[in-house]
């Protein structure tokens, strides 16, 4: 990564910008709905002290890397938080996001998705990465709508839920050979397939 650390885009309806002190009591709406984080790797959080704590791990800290993508999904109208959106830097490049309920739908995730995508591309991203689980197939038609291709899914206990889920991995490649697939979960998983008809 090359360029400013999560810098402010725009789309039609959108405002992507950092998360803020400010912003504890829609990180607590978004990061405390039980069914907006049933396929979210962490349990929902329950107090403006843990949205607080949450901030400073999961944002503060991210924003004084050099380089990054963690959004706060804001709508123009009023610039509340309705979602986040996160791109890893490193490694798999992972792309994951999640709406509040009252939002699902309406093409919000895609069009933000699409902007952070750009931008990531510009800033020199090899390739991105994204994984859904199975049982929650909307996820993955975003993916798609991104431009991403399925590669192979792969079963894995999920912590801290403990949980065994099969993902679906998808991927979009800018600077890789259009054919090169990211390998590391097939590799780190003994139990991963390509699903037919996908």
């Amino acid at each position: 990564m090359k360029g400013e650390n999560s810098p402010t885009l725009y789309t039609q309806r959108l405002v992507l910008r950092r998360f803020t002190p400010a912003d504890r009591e829609a990180l607590l709406d978004i990061y405390g709905d039980r069914e907006v984080n049933t396929f979210l790797p962490w349990f929902p959080i329950s107090t403006l002290e843990e949205a607080d704590a949450l901030f400073a791990a999961r944002y503060e800290a991210a924003y004084r890397q050099p380089g990054g993508y963690r959004y706060a999904l804001c709508r123009r109208a009023d610039d509340r938080p309705i979602g986040y959106l996160h791109l890893e830097g490193e490694g798999a490049h992972d792309f994951g996001y999640a709406l509040l309920r009252p939002f699902w739908g309406r093409g919000y995730a895609t069009e933000a998705g699409r902007a952070v995508l750009e931008w990531a591309r510009a800033d020199g991203v090899p390739f991105v990465t994204a994984t859904h689980d199975r049982q929650n197939p909307a996820s993955g038609r975003v993916m798609q709508r991104l431009g991403m291709a399925y590669c192979y899914s792969y079963r894995e206990q999920w912590q801290p839920k403990d949980l065994p889920v099969v993902f679906r991995l998808y991927q979009l490649n800018f600077t890789c050979p259009e054919d090169w697939v990211y390998r590391g979960y097939w590799e780190q998983y003994p139990e991963h397939f390509v699903e037919a008809g996908l």
